[in-house]
């Protein structure tokens, strides 16, 4: 048996720690194979455990931090949006402010967002800025932030949309045809 034939790293790795009359054994080889392949197996068990411990890796663990944050969970939903909504619920906490409605907004959308207050008007703007379009999770950022902001302040929300006059000369009508109709400003 040569190195090609390994089918396990640490099965391999496991034989380089034997005698060298071991060498030519194929059982041994087998042996550690074998038991290298088990080795691989718990590695990967404990790489996947230990990613639910990061918002950003989460998959089946993603379900607890929304049970211990009292976020109702929602499997149709794809794992970035679920993260998002973990992430926004973590950033979160604290004294209502511009920038805490800015770190949980950006927490949902993962562009650039600015927010404007018009205190004559007793509330505040949230306008994306690098989104084009309505973001998909848009129903769970108005949740958060009907959440953490005072009652008596209302939130508006302004969107970006790509404009005829914006891409006129610069994309072929079959790169425009490419693009979905709510990027537009008027679009459904």
């Amino acid at each position: 048996m040569n190195k090609s034939e390994w089918s396990s790293l640490r099965g391999r790795e496991l034989f380089s720690y034997l005698p060298a009359y071991y060498e030519n054994s194929l059982v041994m080889h087998s042996d550690m194979d074998a038991k290298g392949g088990e080795m691989d197996m718990l590695y990967q068990a404990l790489e996947a455990a230990a990613a639910q411990f990061y918002v950003h890796t989460a998959t089946w663990g993603l379900s607890r931090w929304e049970f211990e944050l009292g976020i109702p969970t929602d499997a149709a939903k794809p794992l970035e949006q679920r993260r998002a909504v973990v992430k926004s619920k973590l950033r979160g906490v604290g004294q209502f402010s511009g920038a805490l409605v800015k770190n949980v907004a950006e927490a949902y959308d993962g562009g650039k967002v600015e927010v404007f207050f018009q205190p004559e008007e007793w509330g505040f703007t949230v306008k994306f800025i690098d989104t084009v379009g309505i973001p998909p999770n848009l129903e769970d950022l108005k949740a958060a932030l009907e959440e953490i902001k005072p009652a008596h302040l209302a939130v508006k929300y302004a969107f970006n949309y790509l404009l005829i006059r914006e891409i006129h000369g610069v994309l072929t009508l079959v790169q425009m045809e490419q693009i979905p109709l709510n990027k537009f400003a008027g679009g459904a």
